[in-house]
């Protein structure tokens, strides 16, 4: 019972690490594209969030459909 909880644990815990470790992998993925086209290696966080602010009311509203939510994130 207890090996049986802890293999248990043990998945979970792996399953999780995975998640963790695509989820930033994505992370990095997308903010390289961001510091890419729109130059913004040189913007601090803060910087890059006003940047994104000033456009995302736009980019939302003219998205094609194929990049809406309803798509898995990539």
């Amino acid at each position: 019972m207890e090996r049986e909880d802890f293999k248990l644990r043990q998945s979970k815990y792996y399953e999780n690490r995975q998640a963790r470790k695509a989820r930033s992998r994505r992370l990095i993925q997308k903010g390289a594209l961001l510091e890419k086209y729109f130059q913004a290696d040189n913007l601090s966080v803060e910087q890059t969030e006003e940047l994104l602010k000033i456009f995302a009311d736009y980019v939302n509203a003219h998205k094609p459909d194929k990049l809406k939510n309803d798509q898995p994130n990539n």
